[in-house]
């Protein structure tokens, strides 16, 4: 597994390093010394997956507050997405910049988003499913969330979303987070 920081401390780009031959691939997709040396969470309590059918879905901005917040590392089983994390820390020098990757089944990349950050992302494809480790358990009066359009983040979304519930498109600006 190939580790990669972002320029948000804490995000992480973790790439497998699949083998290939005649039958197809194989690749390790979690190991938790390699995650222990790179000082990151090693215990999931939890796995979701979300399934978007139409292209240009926008899920989030989400997050838990304290004491529930989550580290999530995130996945994309089929189709792609643009993967987005958004540091909600208020002591933070990067607190409001946000960071980004392409998450795909072919490139078989995962985000690794620790606690204070918000996250969302956007299919790129139609039947998108993303698979999300998660280590605190839901605890709904704690969920939360912030404006995917926020001119406070600026997020650079590569489509202007074509589905977005309800829920996602009333969550506050930062200044209200």
């Amino acid at each position: 597994m190939l580790f990669t920081r972002t320029d948000l401390d804490g995000v992480w780009l973790i790439e497998a390093s699949p083998v290939r031959d005649e039958r197809g691939s194989f690749a390790r997709t979690f190991c938790a010394d390699e995650m222990e040396q790179h000082g990151l969470e090693t215990r999931f309590v939890q796995h979701s997956l979300s399934r978007s059918t139409q292209k240009h879905t926008l899920r989030g901005l989400h997050f838990q507050k304290e004491p529930h917040q989550e580290v999530k590392l995130v996945s994309c089983l089929t189709g792609a997405i643009w993967d987005v994390a958004v540091d909600l820390r208020p002591q933070s020098p990067t607190y409001g910049r946000w960071t980004a990757a392409e998450l795909s089944a072919e490139n078989m990349r995962q985000f690794y988003i620790p606690q204070g950050f918000a996250h969302g992302f956007l299919s790129l494809t139609e039947n998108a499913a993303v698979g999300y480790l998660i280590s605190t358990r839901y605890a709904p009066d704690a969920a939360s969330g912030a404006r995917y359009d926020d001119p406070a983040f600026s997020i650079d979304w590569p489509a202007k979303p074509a589905v977005i519930s309800d829920k996602d498109r009333a969550w506050p600006l930062l200044n209200h987070v």
